[in-house]
């Protein structure tokens, strides 16, 4: 079984520069299929969610190229099927993005239910749903493949979601982006990546506005180009490495971020005691002294993001004090409580939160990463830690970190890959 060997106790210092969003990327490729041409996207981080994203689209037939370190050519001419029920489909969740996709190029869609992390709780799709019956579509799931069509075709509608959905906003912009009429998505996500999916298909000569907003408005067109586009830094994995520099010690730069997209996560990792500086495209962390105990609640942007909730954990299990988290969006995300309980933290799960009593410190173990941010969660408290630590069922973080040895190890962490 592949594995993380990690000797922790030891600081941090140096720069990593951080790759593309694959919370956008994962987006950005179903949208190439709507253009007639080819689509170049730079900036592209090669983690595990992409190139099985790859996979997917060239059993479709479609030519989906790695044609040079961190750039994807995607030439969906030749796509002729609506229906994707592979079993890669199982492997990650953003497989319900060729949903919206589909619909978009075809007016119909086959696609089995996705898979991907398993932090408990469940992947409603219920607002996709709702954003495609609105549009004109007729959907049913059967058998785990869920089908639409709108046999009258597409058409622009007014959207309101019930609940903030990333997942909801990214497929109904997807389906609506050559609906012919105004399309209007009320209540809509508004993270950076939406924003870049939004750029990404007027690039490609969409007419969307609003991005970012709660109100997204769409004016359906006839039809789509190709175009060359780099996806944005991913604040998630920029995140994760400072709250490493955080827990271990040290001193991080991250490089090629966009400050503004960490600001709820450097607000609380300044709460801890860390001391930040940032500059136009970097940010820096240093933490010498004491972590200070700091509670939030994780909500969508622009609140703290519930991808960090888990990272920041595992800084304040070292906290001088008594820490609450709440998490908003995901009903149980706290499965890794128990491994860094494992390694001497404190922490009392309760019903949506988890109560941390900090501890002078953690101890290295045998662990078990159960999805991809408790993963990162586990390699920070590993890096923290005394002794040495293994970390298991690693493709998880394989999932959303591109390099992720590399990019430690240049900092002076000492972590090494056992693959079996």
């Amino acid at each position: 079984m592949d594995k993380y060997i990690i000797k922790g106790g030891k600081p941090l210092f140096g720069d990593i520069t951080i790759s593309g969003a694959k919370n956008a990327v994962v987006a950005i490729i179903p949208a190439a299929l709507l253009a007639e041409g080819v689509c170049r996207i730079e900036n592209v981080p090669l983690v595990s969610d992409v190139l099985i994203q790859l996979e997917i689209l060239r059993e479709l037939g479609v030519r989906a190229d790695v044609v040079a370190p961190g750039v994807v050519e995607i030439d969906a001419s030749r796509l002729d099927s609506h229906i994707a029920v592979s079993d890669l489909n199982q492997k990650f969740r953003a497989s319900y993005y060729l949903l919206g996709a589909f619909l978009g190029r075809f007016g119909k869609a086959q696609v089995s239910m996705p898979g991907g992390c398993n932090f408990g709780g469940v992947r409603p799709i219920d607002q996709h749903i709702k954003g495609f019956e609105a549009l004109g579509a007729t959907v049913t799931v059967e058998n785990g493949v869920i089908c639409a069509e709108a046999k009258e075709g597409m058409r622009g509608a007014s959207v309101y979601f019930d609940g903030v959905t990333v997942g909801g906003t990214v497929n109904v912009m997807l389906a609506a982006a050559m609906a012919p009429g105004l399309t209007v998505l009320e209540n809509a996500a508004r993270e950076p990546h939406i924003v870049d999916l939004a750029n990404f298909l007027n690039w490609m000569g969409a007419d969307i506005m609003g991005a970012g907003t709660d109100i997204i408005r769409i004016r359906g067109v006839k039809k789509l180009r190709g175009c060359t586009y780099s996806i944005i830094p991913d604040q998630i994995e920029a995140g994760t490495y400072l709250a490493a520099a955080a827990a271990a010690g040290g001193s991080v730069t991250v490089r090629n971020v966009i400050p503004k997209h960490l600001e709820s996560t450097l607000e609380k990792l300044a709460e801890a005691g860390a001391i930040i500086t940032e500059g136009d495209d970097y940010v820096t962390l240093s933490r010498a002294g004491r972590i200070t105990p700091s509670s939030f609640k994780a909500s969508p942007y622009p609140g703290f993001p519930t991808d960090m909730q888990p990272q920041l954990a595992a800084v304040l299990t070292l906290a001088d004090g008594e820490s609450t988290i709440t998490d908003e969006v995901w009903d149980t995300r706290f499965k890794y409580a128990d491994q860094l309980n494992a390694m001497g933290a404190k922490i009392e799960v309760l019903p949506r939160s988890a109560r941390i009593t900090g501890v002078s410190s953690l101890s290295g173990a045998k662990l078990v990463a159960s999805d991809l941010r408790a993963g990162a969660a586990l390699v920070i408290a590993a890096l923290a830690a005394r002794g040495e630590s293994e970390i298991t069922n690693i493709h998880y973080v394989e999932r959303g970190y591109e390099n992720i040895i590399s990019k430690l190890r240049g900092v002076g962490a000492d972590i090494t890959l056992v693959r079996d």
